[in-house]
Formats: C-alpha cells, sequence, structure tokens
C-alpha cells in the first residue's frame, strides 16, 4: 500500500451514478421574482465568522444608500437577526401574505419571529425548502430592489433549497483570517461556483484589531487568510472588516454598527461593502 493513496473524491449533487430503474427527477427550474430586486446570499463555510452581523449590516447599508431592502433569515437553525435587527413580533397576516416587519428601514423575515425563542428547529430538508420558498413567495415584500439573504454556515439544504427556487444574482462568503475558516469557506465558494451563482467575493471579518488608545493594530486571529482564499479562486475581496467590541454590544441591542457608529472604521468598511456588492450584481443577467 503506498504511503499517501490518492485521495476518492465524494460524489456530489447529481454527480452519483443513476439508478436504471428509478431514474432521479430533475432539480427544480428557479423560479424569478421580479419584485424582490437582486438577490445576494451571504454565505460562509462554517460557523462563528460573523456572517450574520455581514449580512444585516450589508442590508442596512444598502438602505441607508436609498435602496428597497429586503432581509431574509434562511439560517433556519439558527435564526439570529430578529435580536440583531431590533425587532421579534409575530408578522401580521393581510390576504393570505405574510407582511414582513421593518427595521432601520430594511424588511425583515425570520423564522425566528413565528416559533418560540427556545423551539429546536429539527427539520430534515423537505421542511428546509418549504420554508425558504414560503419566504420568497408568501411574503409581501413590495417591490424591492436587493433582497439580501443571511444563509446557515455550511453547503447544505438551505444553499441548496434557495438556488433551486430562485435566481440568485450573487454570493458573498465571509471568513476570518485564520487557515480553518478559510477552508471551510473555499468549500463555499466551490458550491455556489458549481450550482452557477456568481460569487461576488469574499469579506474578511475580525481581520485585526485596532487599539482605541494607541491605534496600533493587532491580528488577533491570524493574517492574509481572506487575501490567500481570494487570490487562489481569483475573486476580490470586497472588504476587510476590523474586530470592534462594538459591533458585538450593537447585535445583541438591534443596533448594528452602521446604525449605532457610521463613521467606525468597520462602519465604513461595511458601506464599502454595499457599493461593491451593488455595482457587482447591476449587471447580472440570469442563464
Amino acid at each position: 500500500m503506498p504511503e499517501n493513496p490518492p485521495r476518492r473524491r465524494l460524489p456530489v449533487i447529481d454527480a452519483g451514478p443513476k439508478s436504471a430503474t428509478r431514474p432521479v427527477p430533475p432539480a427544480p427550474t428557479p423560479v424569478a421574482y421580479p419584485a424582490l430586486g437582486r438577490v445576494v446570499a451571504v454565505s460562509s463555510g462554517k460557523g462563528g465568522v460573523g456572517k450574520s452581523t455581514i449580512a444585516a449590516n450589508l442590508a442596512i447599508a444598502l438602505a441607508k444608500r436609498g435602496a428597497r431592502v429586503g432581509l431574509m433569515d434562511a439560517d433556519i437553525y439558527g435564526p439570529n437577526l430578529p435580536r440583531m435587527m431590533g425587532v421579534n413580533t409575530p408578522p401580521p397576516v393581510a390576504a393570505g401574505k405574510i407582511i414582513p416587519l421593518e427595521a432601520h428601514g430594511v424588511k425583515v423575515i425570520s423564522l425566528g419571529f413565528l416559533i418560540e425563542r427556545d423551539q429546536p428547529a429539527i427539520w430534515r430538508g423537505p421542511i428546509v425548502m418549504k420554508i425558504i420558498v414560503q419566504f420568497l413567495s408568501d411574503v409581501a415584500w413590495g417591490q424591492l430592489d436587493y433582497l439580501v439573504v443571511d444563509m446557515p454556515p455550511g453547503t447544505g439544504d438551505a444553499q441548496l433549497s434557495l438556488v433551486q427556487s430562485t435566481h440568485v444574482h450573487g454570493a458573498v462568503i465571509v471568513t476570518t483570517p485564520q487557515d480553518v475558516a478559510t477552508g471551510d469557506a473555499l468549500r463555499g465558494v466551490k458550491m455556489f461556483q458549481r450550482v452557477n451563482v456568481p460569487v461576488l467575493g469574499i469579506v474578511e471579518n475580525m481581520s485585526h484589531y485596532e487599539c482605541p488608545h494607541c491605534g496600533a493594530e493587532s491580528q488577533i486571529f491570524g493574517e492574509g487568510g481572506g487575501n490567500r482564499l481570494a487570490s487562489e479562486v481569483k475573486l476580490p475581496v470586497l472588504a476587510h472588516v476590523p474586530l470592534d467590541p462594538r459591533i458585538v454590544g450593537g447585535g445583541d441591542k438591534g443596533r448594528p454598527i452602521v446604525i449605532a457608529h457610521p463613521e467606525s472604521p468597520a462602519a465604513r468598511a461595511l458601506f464599502e461593502l454595499a457599493d461593491k456588492v451593488a455595482e457587482s450584481v447591476r449587471a447580472y443577467v440570469p442563464a
């Protein structure tokens, strides 16, 4: 036996053998929802990198630039946007449509509005698919310019359900600088590319900490991981968002940093991210 046997590639999506007696049904054809505007997925390869924080601040920053923005919480298993956006009441229903709540100029829908805080979402893929489709089609979004979708970590049911349900105009991949995070983020990039969703670029969150007293920078979570990942996959780095305790405090209190401290370095990086995302998705035409 050789010391390093070649690695076997696991089957993905439709790459496995087809049964001669039970053919695999074709994947659903994505439905266009013109009223939703540009659909932007914010995703990550692993949890704990600040993906929901980036999604919430991106949505608000786009709204502050004058756009009509919706924010959809597709993180079915860990819906954190109600707390981060500062709204958490059951949404009303009118004419058979769910009315999204509004916060900081953004329309928001989340499973967290519909279940108890301590209720675990112990659901398989078909239920996840149904919830995502309902959030797209049964919510009275009105006319939007952007729908920002906060995805759960990883490359599983929710990501596949979204891209099979509607045209996704771009994905933003969030990572932190350390290699253990960028390795997982790489899989997220490859997943979206495999399903023909354009990846707009990489956001390196918690890129460094700037001392508020002396201004010295410390790379607490390593250095350059976002740049190395972007170079490997030939994508731009959309933003380096510094570590700032006010991001955590604002998220816990429902006042994201682009609202609470718009002149901070972190907020400026997030506004720059919003401008780059808007520019990148403007020319998208679905296949």
